[in-house]
């Protein structure tokens, strides 16, 4: 039911509790905590080792502007740098795509974490919080980028998860700050923003992750809260029964349900299998939240864990990953931008 945020780069004697507690599914990291592969490596094993070797272990790892772990991995472009090259050579960007989603994916692999938050199918128009994040502002070529990045990740070893559902990118404010309303149609949304999460699913993605945006013309309250969005529509006309996970429960955009309990009641009551609860100082009420309820679907959650993964050593000695890491850090130098 609940992924956990983390204060720093090894576990505090709290967090061991934490990790026990009934309904805690798996843990969300950031780049607080994280110094090195080998520390980020000993984390993992001290998460498992205190809560269970079925936790689930996460982070968003997108690439661009979104990336937690950089020391010791491949600086991933944003996904705009590989829309770029679609507008000039469709198939050259599918390839791209589908090489960034396996050396994201690989990598975190080989350092013990089961998914990255990916991709980003939302539309490029301008939202002040996705930017470059988004492969494209035309739904057709966003669709058929999302389709090759979620076979990268699957090559990869990983689950996919397709957000921000039903899209974040055609609304300007950031949902981190304030609240988003979309005043558009359902038609509208369908013909658009939908378009890449219809074929993020044809190619068998194993999750989605629920917008903190309103749209008043399908539902008053935020997507992530909304039966409707979820149940009626994405479980209902799109035929979806993997799992849907919330955005963090502490973004300003999710204060539209009260406060942390409440949050988390409205998220789970609406149909979300997995909340995220991202900062440490609201995991207790989170964990109080959840206490006495009915567990996610245990098919949803086993479908995010990692398939078996290479060492990193085995990964490093792959000729095709440094033609792919190649690749893909050449679209940084192709638009004048320097690798961090």
């Amino acid at each position: 039911m609940l992924m956990i945020g983390l204060a720093g780069t090894s576990l505090a004697p709290s967090e061991h509790a934490w990790l026990t507690a009934p309904g805690v599914s798996g843990v969300v990291l950031f780049s607080r905590n994280f110094q090195s592969r080998g520390q980020l490596m000993a984390l993992v094993d001290a998460i498992r080792e205190a809560g269970g070797e079925d936790l689930l272990v996460a982070v968003d790892q997108e690439g661009g502007p979104v990336q937690r772990f950089r020391e010791g991995f491949t600086r991933l472009p944003p996904l705009a740098a590989i829309g770029a090259v679609y507008d000039r050579d469709a198939e050259e960007a599918i390839r791209l795509a589908e090489e960034h989603a396996w050396v994201m994916s690989s990598e975190l692999r080989a350092s013990g974490v089961d998914f990255s938050f990916a991709p980003v199918v939302d539309l490029a128009r301008g939202n002040a919080a996705i930017g470059t994040r988004a492969f494209h502002a035309d739904p057709a070529a966003a669709a058929e980028l999302a389709q090759a990045y979620v076979r990268g990740m699957h090559l990869g070893g990983m689950a996919a998860v397709l957000k921000h559902f039903p899209g974040h990118g055609s609304v300007a404010v950031d949902t981190h700050k304030a609240a988003a309303i979309d005043p558009r149609p359902l038609d509208a949304i369908r013909r658009d923003d939908l378009v890449p999460f219809v074929e993020g699913l044809a190619a068998h993605a194993e999750a989605v992750m629920v917008a903190h945006v309103i749209y008043p013309e399908v539902d008053a309250q935020p997507a992530g809260f909304s039966r409707r969005w979820i149940g009626g529509i994405l479980r209902g006309e799109l035929g979806f029964d993997g799992a849907v996970i919330s955005d963090d429960i502490s973004m300003a955009a999710a204060g539209a349900a009260g406060g942390v309990a409440a949050r988390v009641a409205a998220h789970l009551d609406a149909g979300c299998d997995l909340v995220l609860a991202c900062f440490p100082e609201v995991v207790e009420e989170a964990i109080m939240a959840v206490r006495g309820r009915a567990a996610t679907a245990p098919e949803r959650l086993a479908a995010l864990r990692g398939a078996v993964a290479s060492t990193w050593d085995g990964l490093t000695d792959n000729p095709q990953r440094e033609r792919f890491i190649a690749r893909i850090t050449a679209l940084d130098a192709a638009q004048g931008q320097t690798p961090a």
